[in-house]
C-alpha cells in the first residue's frame, strides 16, 4: 500500500497505535521511520532526527520489532541477547552485562541457558522485544507484535510493553487487534488505503460513535422482524439483524434510562426476551463508522510512498 500523505507527531514517553485494516499502510508507515524504506516526498523525524539526511544517527536511536520473531531458536536466550549486543559492536564483556540486565527485566532469568525452541510464544515474544532493546532505544517500533499469539501470551507482551513505557520508551505499535489498541495506546491513529482518517486517544474516538448500543436475543426467529421494528422506531435507525444468533441490535441514547425504554417497549410488543444487554462503543465500532469496513476486512498489500511525521 503506498502511502498518501501520512502525518504523525508522536509524544514521548507513550505508545502511540496505528490500527487499521491489512494493506491500510501501517507497516509501510514504520518501516519509512525505521529507514527500512524510503519515500518520494514529505519529512521524516524520528528522535529528533531527519530520517532522509541521518539514518545511521537514526538507526542508533531505535529498536524495531517485527511481526515474527527473528531470534535464533537453536541458540539460548542468553547467547541470542550477547550475539545481538556483538553485532551493535558493544563489546563482549558489555554484551553479557546487557543480555543479564534484559533477561531480568524481561523474567527469563529461569530460562536464560535454554535453548529458544523450548520456550513458549509469549517468551519468545518477551526474548524479541529484549533484542530490540539492546541498544536501550528512545523510540522502539513494534510491528503486530502479538500476531499469532494466544490469549495468555499476548497478555505477557501488553504487560511488558507497559514496563518499558513506564521507563520512559516512546512505543509505536501497529495492529489489526482492536482489543490490542484499546489496551495499550494513549493515541490512536486509524489508517485506511494509505492515509490517517482519524486520530485521538481510543475513550475520544469512541465518543465520536455516539451513544452504546443495545442488543436484544429472541427465543424464536419468527420474533426478529416485531423487534427489529420495536428497536428501530426507538432508535430512528434501522437496527442491524443478525439472523443466526437470534439477535436484534441498534443505537440507544440515555444510556441506563434508554435500556429501560427499550425493555418498556419490547414487553408492551410481547416480546418473548431471551437475552437484552446495553452495550459500549469499540474500537471496531470507530472503524466501521469511518470506513463502512471492519478491521480485518481487506487484503495485505505493501508499497512505497510520501510520508510526512513530526516530532
Amino acid at each position: 500500500m503506498a502511502l498518501d500523505g501520512v502525518d504523525l507527531a508522536v509524544e514521548p514517553g507513550t505508545v502511540h497505535g496505528l490500527l487499521g485494516p491489512n494493506g491500510a499502510g501501517k507497516t509501510t508507515t514504520v518501516r519509512v521511520l525505521a529507514t527500512l524504506l524510503g519515500f518520494d516526498g514529505g519529512r521524516a523525524r524520528v528522535a529528533g532526527v531527519d530520517v532522509a539526511s541521518r539514518p545511521r544517527l537514526v538507526r542508533s536511536r531505535i529498536g524495531f520489532v517485527g511481526q515474527y520473531a527473528a531470534v535464533d531458536e537453536i541458540l539460548s536466550g542468553r547467547r541470542n541477547l550477547e550475539m545481538f549486543g556483538r553485532l551493535y559492536h558493544l563489546g563482549r564483556r558489555r554484551s553479557r552485562e546487557r543480555a543479564v540486565e534484559l533477561l531480568e527485566r524481561f523474567d527469563l532469568t529461569g530460562a536464560a541457558d535454554r535453548s529458544v525452541r523450548t520456550y513458549s510464544g509469549g517468551m519468545r515474544r518477551r526474548l524479541d522485544l529484549a533484542a530490540g532493546l539492546v541498544l536501550d532505544p528512545r523510540v522502539l517500533f513494534l510491528d503486530e507484535p502479538t500476531t499469532g499469539l494466544d490469549p495468555r501470551s499476548r497478555a505477557e507482551v501488553w504487560r511488558a510493553v507497559r514496563e518499558l513505557v513506564a521507563g520512559g520508551t516512546t512505543v509505536l505499535l501497529t495492529t489489526q487487534y482492536l482489543e490490542e489498541a484499546d489496551r495499550l495506546a494513549d493515541r490512536v491513529s486509524v489508517l485506511d488505503r494509505g492515509r490517517v482518517i482519524a486520530e485521538g486517544g481510543p475513550e475520544e474516538l469512541k465518543s465520536r460513535v455516539g451513544g452504546g448500543r443495545v442488543e436484544v436475543v429472541v427465543a424464536d426467529a419468527g420474533e426478529l422482524p416485531v423487534a427489529a421494528e420495536v428497536l428501530g422506531r426507538m432508535a430512528g435507525a434501522p437496527p442491524e439483524v443478525d439472523r443466526d444468533a437470534l439477535r436484534v441490535s441498534a443505537p440507544v441514547c440515555g444510556g441506563g434510562a434508554g435500556l429501560t425504554k427499550v425493555v418498556r417497549a419490547l414487553d408492551e410488543a410481547g416480546l418473548d426476551v431471551e437475552d437484552i444487554a446495553l452495550r459500549r462503543p469499540t474500537l471496531d465500532d470507530v472503524f466501521l463508522g469511518l470506513t463502512g469496513r471492519h478491521g480485518t476486512d481487506v487484503g495485505d498489500t505493501e508499497g512505497r510512498g510520501a510520508l510526512e511525521e513530526r516530532s
